[in-house]
């Protein structure tokens, strides 16, 4: 039962859940992260971190189409490992619908 990353992340991208992944299986992209659903190991201790409860259980209702959204990126986008400072807007976009279709971007972050 890996974790996935949905699109409350989406221009949220708090990375508290990075920091204390054990093993790294974080990427990121412009604008949110995915976990590499293949790497995570369940442990399940970035889900509380998420600011947004962005990070559900691929078992949860409605995660299983985010499982290959977050593989595909995961392919494409640079590890992420540490904390890195959100944007100065990103309170305002927390609990905004329909993120994916209004805001989200294919390009890879900066990774770490």
């Amino acid at each position: 039962m890996p974790y996935i990353v949905n699109e409350n992340c989406i221009k949220c991208k708090y990375t508290d859940c990075v920091e204390v992944c054990p093993v790294d299986c974080f990427y990121e992209g412009e604008n949110m992260l995915v976990i590499h659903p293949d790497e995570c190991i369940d442990c399940g201790v970035c889900e509380p971190e998420c600011p947004v409860e962005a990070i559900l259980p691929d078992t949860e209702p409605g995660a299983e189409d985010w499982v290959e959204h977050n593989r595909k990126y995961a392919e494409e986008w640079p590890n992420i490992t540490r904390m890195i400072e959100h944007s100065a807007d990103a309170s305002s976009f927390e609990g905004v619908a329909d993120k994916f279709k209004k805001y989200f971007s294919e390009k890879p972050g900066e990774g770490n």
